[in-house]
């Protein structure tokens, strides 16, 4: 796995985790094979068959349902009961951030919480374009491990398309497999 490929695919995961996805992204993806047979077969099967209108629109609600209504993929959410955000420093993953020199004006964005599973992938993908190791082990450890898998194949049996099934299964894999990457040293070969 080479760094150009790990940041593609963080800067993909972040990207389909930030919101509901808008026509242009689906079209793109739509038209993207490769990347389609990466995420699963089910998916590529599904958006080689079906019309963009029926995409949108199953996509959307899918999006909504699963991470708008049922839990948002906010660390602090699912790793707390009380369903509270914790802002500034105060909140681990914005500490983290903040110790990595990762800038994050909350005012730029419509995630309203620092640990918004699009903002801690966004983070991942600028510590491999820094090549910065060892801060990418540590925030795997302390956060991504601690509440992303476990919420990803939770969410997976909720999904009501193929795509984001796939994709529940999609990230808990490339996580395991990038984890198991930074472990065997082979970023600093």
């Amino acid at each position: 796995m080479n760094s150009e490929y790990r940041i593609y695919i963080y800067a993909f995961l972040s990207r389909v985790m930030s919101n509901i996805l808008d026509r242009r992204f689906i079209i793109d993806l739509k038209n993207n094979q490769q990347l389609l047979e990466i995420i699963g077969e089910e998916t590529q099967q599904w958006f080689t068959k079906t019309e963009e209108e029926t995409l949108l629109e199953a996509l959307n609600v899918d999006y909504t349902s699963l991470f708008l209504l049922n839990m948002q993929p906010i660390e602090s959410f699912v790793l707390d009961a009380k369903n509270e955000t914790l802002v500034g420093l105060q909140n681990p993953a914005m500490a983290f951030y903040f110790k990595h020199g990762f800038e994050l004006n909350m005012d730029q964005t419509e995630l309203m919480a620092p640990d918004h599973l699009s903002i801690e992938l966004a983070f991942m993908q600028t510590m491999v374009y820094r090549n910065e190791t060892q801060g990418q082990m540590e925030f795997m450890n302390a956060h991504l491990f601690a509440w992303v898998v476990p919420y990803m194949l939770g969410m997976k049996s909720m999904a009501s398309t193929p795509f984001y099934r796939d994709i529940c299964d999609f990230m808990v894999e490339f996580l395991a497999a990038d984890y198991a990457f930074l472990s065997n040293g082979s970023v600093n070969e």
